[in-house]
């Protein structure tokens, strides 16, 4: 696992990114609008995982945290979890939030506290996630930035 690379990701990896995450049954509106703030994680050069986020004027949504299935395990996820977050703190956003179905135990190691939608910002409600690409019954997560304490 150690020579997985966590990179940003480019144009040319929109095609892997969204077909992982239709193999991880998660949502892929606008994904393709947000790939400069996406990164990959690299085994070779396929791409075998993926976190993002979407820069809104109030915080980021952190989505698109995947892991293709022959690489789950090995601390993967945790590593593209903490890039994202490293990479929301260089743009000095004040905080992430996210919307999970199935990884509300995952993401309070990093920090994450569940809210609910009416606290999160109308600048990151207005994001395709939040308007209708998951589920109204996803958890909200929230994330304060140490760029911001």
């Amino acid at each position: 696992m150690s020579d997985i690379r966590i990179e940003r990701a480019t144009r040319e990896d929109a095609g892997a990114l969204l077909a992982l995450m239709e193999r991880a049954d998660l949502p892929t509106d606008g994904l393709s609008d947000h790939l400069d703030a996406a990164l990959v994680a690299r085994d070779g050069d396929r791409v075998v995982g993926s976190a993002a986020i979407e820069v809104y004027s109030d915080g980021g949504l952190l989505r698109s945290v995947a892991v293709d299935a022959d690489h789950r395990g090995a601390g993967l996820g945790e590593r593209l979890t903490a890039a994202a977050i490293e990479d929301a703190e260089r743009r000095e956003l004040p905080a992430l939030y996210l919307l999970t179905t199935t990884a509300e135990r995952f993401f309070p190691r990093f920090g994450f506290e569940r809210i609910s939608r009416e606290d999160v910002p109308a600048s990151v409600q207005a994001s395709i996630e939040f308007r209708g690409a998951c589920p109204a019954s996803a958890v909200v997560m929230l994330k304060r930035l140490d760029s911001h304490r």
